[in-house]
Parts: structure tokens; C-alpha cells; sequence
């Protein structure tokens, strides 16, 4: 067994991904339930050693747009009337800082051929939300036409807790091949309010599913993860309004350049396939998409019986549509039981 092998038992469990913070921009307001880049290398590829696995992630984004998706937030806080006609001239731009703080635990006996484990993740953080702008045309009043103009100049933010994360997932192994199945979900339970600017929750449950891939050889120290998923997005009371089902594919590429250093490139594409509907859907289709890409690094180190694994990295994203766009760090620490000693596993294997 090469000594990259022996080392990378850990990253299949530090990268369990699946964990879903409710702070990224799409579908209703600029607000979706998917946050792109949450899976990325070795992400198909199981634990190994069964037990409990923990991990938090430092994630940072910063966005901004412009156009009908500013239109859409002003409408989704209850500041365009229902009988305004009008052009919005205004900026959108967010910055989130959250902590993501998440448990798995691997099954040791195998579940339909492949290794099962179970998840949950909660997140606490801070929406700064700002939009300036104008808003130009006329107001319907009694069948008369009314001029109307006004500047809007709003600033909010929120700290707290976001919602829920529930995960399942069952991966199989096959030599170099590796292969996943997952199902996810929001329990909407976090800081929200529909005529806020700033939310950590979504206002609404939802359920994820998907499937990925990792190639992966020991030998030569390279990889390759591709998951991809849809998202059904249920009704949000608060505003009768429904989001459209989301597609989005996280990938991730990476060299082990030493049994415990790895560098390579991650990226993500998310596209709204179903168009958003409900009483309370006034922009129409508002079908949402965008792209990212950008480089990783991760390191492995021991923790007295455990093993360590902090992973760096950040997507720059472009092709935006529907939907703010702008940039994105991740900072992982994660640990989980160690590989069991050669003589160990020797023993475990004849027997």
C-alpha cells in the first residue's frame, strides 16, 4: 500500500460534504437552498473507518447584481406595490460570514454493498445585506395613471443561527472507481424574516438528491470527484411563492503531491431547470444560474489518535444569471478515527 493510500482513508471523511448553509443567492429574492462548491474532491469515496467524523468550515462570500434581481428582492421584502409599473435603477451587494459545524457518523456494517452514514449540519453567521437604488415609472390607482419615483437606501444585517441540514448517503468502492448516492434537506428552523433584506434561513423546506463519482489511484496520487443533484424546493407560506427545481454539479481535481499534502482545482455549475410559481410570484420564470472555479489545498496531520485535515479553497464565479454573483472561501478543519495499523488491519483481514 503506498503511503498515499494509507494517508487519504481521512480525506474520504473530511470531504463528507452534502452540507447545506441556506445563505447562497438564487430563486425567490435572490435566496436558494443548494450553496455551490459544498462537495469537491474525494467527495464519492467512503470513510473506511467506521465512527463518528467531525468537521467546520469558515465560509466567506462576497456578491453583488444589479437588474431584475434587485427588482426581485424589492418585491420579496414588500417594498414594490402591487400596483406599481416601474424600472429599478439599484445595486445589491452581501457579504456572509458563517461557521458550518457538522457530525457524520459511518456505519461498519454495510448497507446494499456499500458503507452508509448519516449527517447533520447547523451553521451560525452574519448577512450584511445592503441595496441603493431607484426605483422609476408610474402607480395604477382607481384606472388612473400616477407618476411615481423613489430612492431606496436600505441597509440590514443578521446574526444568528441558519436552518437545519439532514443527510444520508451510501457510497460504494470498486478499485480506483468510487460511487455515491445522497439525499439532503432543509428543516427550516433559522433566522428569517420574509420583509427582511438579511436572512441566514430560507423560509422553506427542501429536499436534494443526487449521485457522484471519484476516481482516485493510490499508485500516482490523482483524483477526479464530479456530484451532481437536484433540488425540490416546497412552498414558502410566508410569501406564497414556490422555487423552481435546481440542477448543480460540484467537481474537484487534485494531486497528492506526498502522503499529505494535496493541491488541485475545484469548480461548481448550478442552473434552475423548473421555473419559480405561487400567488406570490410577481417576476416570472426567474430562472437562476452561474459557474465557478478555483484552486484548493489541503494538508493531513496526525491529532493524537486521530487524524486531521485542513482544506483551503475559493471560486470565482461568472455566468450569472437571476442571481448575484462575486466570490467565495472555504476553510475546512476536520477530524476522524485514524487507519487502524498495518498489523491491525492484517489481523482484521484474516479473520
Amino acid at each position: 500500500m503506498s503511503l498515499v493510500q494509507r494517508s487519504t482513508h481521512f480525506v474520504f471523511a473530511a470531504l463528507f460534504s452534502a452540507v447545506i448553509p441556506g445563505v447562497a443567492m438564487a430563486d425567490e429574492g435572490g435566496v436558494s437552498f443548494w450553496l455551490p462548491g459544498m462537495f469537491g474532491s474525494l467527495a464519492a469515496a467512503p470513510q473506511q473507518q467506521p465512527g463518528w467524523a467531525f468537521m467546520t468550515t469558515y465560509y466567506h462570500t462576497s456578491v453583488s447584481a444589479q437588474g431584475d434581481v434587485t427588482r426581485a428582492r424589492e418585491i420579496t421584502i414588500g417594498r414594490f406595490p402591487a400596483n406599481l409599473s416601474a424600472t429599478v435603477n439599484a445595486k445589491l451587494d452581501a457579504k456572509v460570514d458563517a461557521g458550518l459545524f457538522a457530525a457524520n457518523y459511518a456505519f461498519a456494517t454495510p448497507l446494499l454493498g456499500g458503507q452508509a452514514s448519516l449527517g447533520l449540519m447547523g451553521l451560525y453567521g452574519r448577512n450584511n445585506t445592503s441595496l441603493n437604488g431607484s426605483l422609476n415609472g408610474a402607480l395604477t390607482v382607481g384606472g388612473a395613471s400616477i407618476p411615481f419615483s423613489r430612492t431606496d437606501s436600505i441597509s440590514q444585517s443578521v446574526s444568528g443561527f441558519g436552518d437545519l441540514y439532514p443527510q444520508f448517503a451510501l457510497r460504494w468502492n470498486a478499485g480506483v472507481h468510487n460511487y455515491m448516492y445522497y439525499v439532503t434537506g432543509d428543516i427550516p428552523v433559522g433566522a428569517y424574516d420574509s420583509t427582511r433584506l438579511a436572512n441566514l434561513g430560507i423560509g422553506h423546506g427542501a429536499i436534494d438528491t443526487g449521485g457522484g463519482y471519484t476516481y482516485f489511484n493510490p499508485q500516482t496520487g490523482r483524483e477526479f470527484s464530479g456530484v451532481a443533484g437536484f433540488t425540490y424546493n416546497f412552498k414558502n407560506t410566508d410569501t406564497d411563492y414556490q422555487n423552481g427545481v435546481d440542477f448543480h454539479f460540484d467537481w474537484g481535481a487534485s494531486q497528492f503531491l506526498s502522503k499529505q499534502l494535496l493541491i488541485g482545482l475545484v469548480g461548481y455549475a448550478y442552473q434552475q431547470v423548473t421555473a419559480d410559481s405561487g400567488g406570490g410570484d410577481r417576476v416570472g420564470d426567474f430562472k437562476s444560474r452561474v459557474f465557478g472555479v478555483g484552486p484548493q489545498i489541503g494538508y493531513i496531520f496526525p491529532v493524537g489518535d486521530h487524524q486531521g485535515y485542513v482544506n483551503l479553497k475559493g471560486y470565482k464565479e461568472f455566468g450569472a444569471e437571476n442571481r448575484p454573483d462575486g466570490w467565495n472561501v472555504w476553510l475546512t478543519f476536520a477530524i476522524t478515527p485514524a487507519a487502524p495499523p498495518a498489523a491491525t488491519r492484517a489481523r482484521m483481514i484474516t479473520k
